[in-house]
């Protein structure tokens, strides 16, 4: 793509390098914003740094907070004793939309990918074995996609957590392997959590 600005190229090639965003759309991005005033560019660039250097992770479920301890956590109408285990906040926010669960979650930061260079110490497991053995959960949901680095977490954490005596389980699995959260109609996905069954049950099939 042939540029009549350097500056024009900058800022085009700063939004093709996020996730999805191909040069044309980063085009037509930049030159939106170009056609706007002063004060609304100086509004967007600010809520941007800001969000960079004032965000927070809860020190309970490392969900993205603005306070140390985020909402859901805080919020005395949750149940404490169910926890739901994600890969990262989209998925947070994918089963809040559902209206459906009411217990806390616990935000892992990512998947184990051997491939990738993750492992274990490199997500909030260690953090939820904690949380668990502090007391009082019943039950931990894996609410993980169905990829396989997913199922590679889920039978880790299962193996940490088989003897904790709490109830393990995983959403039933209407979603369909290779699916990810973020992707699934609330209403599959809220029914997949009310149906949840043990994670025995997989491991004898």
């Amino acid at each position: 793509m042939n540029f009549s600005s350097k500056l024009l190229e900058n800022a085009v090639n700063e939004f093709s390098a996020l996730p999805g965003i191909g040069q044309k759309t980063a085009l037509r991005l930049v030159l939106h914003l170009l056609n706007q005033p002063l004060v609304e560019v100086e509004k967007f660039s600010n809520a941007l740094t800001t969000l960079k250097r004032d965000i927070r992770f809860c020190e309970v479920c490392f969900n993205i907070s603005d306070h140390a301890v985020c909402q859901i956590c805080s919020s005395l109408k949750r149940d404490k004793t169910l926890v739901c285990v994600v890969e990262d906040t989209r998925d947070v926010m994918a089963i809040e939309n559902t209206g459906t669960y009411q217990g806390v979650y616990h935000v892992l930061g990512g998947l184990i990918s051997p491939m990738d260079g993750v492992g274990p110490s490199d997500l909030s497991i260690d953090k939820l074995v904690d949380r668990v053995k502090e007391g009082g959960i019943k039950e931990v949901i894996l609410a993980i996609s169905a990829t396989m680095e997913g199922d590679t977490t889920i039978f880790y954490l299962y193996k940490k957590l088989k003897d904790s005596g709490v109830q393990i389980s995983t959403i039933a699995r209407g979603i369909a392997f290779g699916g990810e959260l973020e992707y699934v109609d609330e209403i599959t996905l809220g029914r997949s959590i009310a149906t949840r069954v043990p994670y025995e049950n997989s491991l004898s099939r």
